[in-house]
This record gives C-alpha cells, sequence and structure tokens, in this order.
C-alpha cells in the first residue's frame, strides 16, 4: 500500500500592507468624498431654484389651479395680461399675481376675497416695496391707485391688493398672496 500523496506546502503569502491601507483609504474616501459633494448640492439648491425663479421673474401665464387654491386668488375667468411669480421659504410662501379684468370682474374678484370697492383706500399702494422690486412692479406717483390689505388668519392667507384705476373700465390688479406656516 502506498502512502497517500502529500500536498506541498507552501508558506503563506505575505500580504503587501500597502495594497491593504489604499483599499480602506479607498472604501473610505470615495463614499465620503460622494456624500460631501451631494451635501453641498442639496445645500444650495434651494438658494440656487430661488435665485433661477427671480431671474426668471413673472412667468405669463395663469398660475396652476393648486396654486390659485393654496394662495385663495380667485382670478376673474375674463382676466387678460395674466402673469404671476411664486417664492417660497420655510416660514412664508408667496403668489404675485398681475391682471386686467373689467369693472365688474373687479368687483368679483374683491368679493371673492371678501372685500368690496369701499375697502380700496384712494392713493394707497399695499404691496411693498422690496415686493414690488423681486419682480419688476412700479407704482409711480400720476396714477389712480387704490389699494387695501387683507389680514390673514388660520388657513386663510393674508392679501395685499394694489389696483390701478387709470383707467376704470379695464382696471389692473396687483396682488400679493402669502401664507405663513406655523
Amino acid at each position: 500500500m502506498t502512502a497517500p500523496a502529500m500536498l506541498p506546502e507552501y508558506p503563506p503569502k505575505k500580504r503587501r500592507r500597502w495594497v491593504q491601507w489604499i483599499v480602506v483609504a479607498l472604501l473610505i474616501l470615495i463614499p465620503s468624498g460622494y456624500g460631501a459633494v451631494a451635501a453641498v448640492q442639496s445645500r444650495d439648491s434651494d438658494g440656487a431654484k430661488s435665485l433661477k425663479a427671480e431671474m426668471a421673474g413673472l412667468v405669463d401665464d395663469w398660475p396652476a389651479r393648486t396654486q390659485r387654491s393654496i394662495y385663495q386668488v380667485p382670478i376673474p375667468y375674463n382676466a387678460t395680461k395674466v402673469a404671476y411669480f411664486e417664492s417660497n421659504s420655510w416660514q412664508t410662501s408667496s403668489l404675485y399675481v398681475q391682471f386686467t379684468t373689467t369693472a365688474g370682474g373687479l368687483d368679483t374678484f374683491l368679493a371673492q376675497l371678501g372685500a368690496g370697492r369701499e375697502d380700496l383706500r384712494n392713493g394707497a399702494v399695499t404691496v411693498t416695496a422690496d415686493q414690488s422690486k423681486r419682480v419688476g412692479w412700479k407704482f409711480s406717483p400720476g396714477h389712480d391707485w387704490a389699494g387695501t390689505t387683507l389680514p390673514g388668519h388660520g388657513e386663510k392667507p393674508q392679501h395685499q391688493i394694489t389696483v390701478n384705476l387709470d383707467n376704470p373700465d379695464k382696471p389692473s390688479v396687483y396682488l400679493v398672496s402669502t401664507t405663513t406656516f406655523h
């Protein structure tokens, strides 16, 4: 009987330490790098989105039905020259809307907000200078301005309304509807 063949024994391979350190470093550094880049992009995205929106300014179109519902902005069906801009932050969001309507359209618009023409103060521009600057509105003297501010409470947003009544049959409405999150 012959003895079973023995396999030769090889000395254990010496692993090179520097290869292990490179592998460990890469396994740590690559995911960390991706995480850092993602964090910077995530942090800048709100500011970048806001800046991009501000650069675009008013959008010549009707705000979406959802936006009109959230900000409670009942634009008359016969309105023309409709444009809007939405601004969002953690605590407040605002919808800027402008449109031209008829005298009856203005009355209906105000009534749907719980106000009337008697609430408009002659000569009052209720949209602030900072707000008007943000969207490029100019409320220069020499025009027949009237305005009111309807305070918000609970789920109801605040409405700052300024109307150009130079042509009483075709008033132009400028509105900032602001909702605050608690």
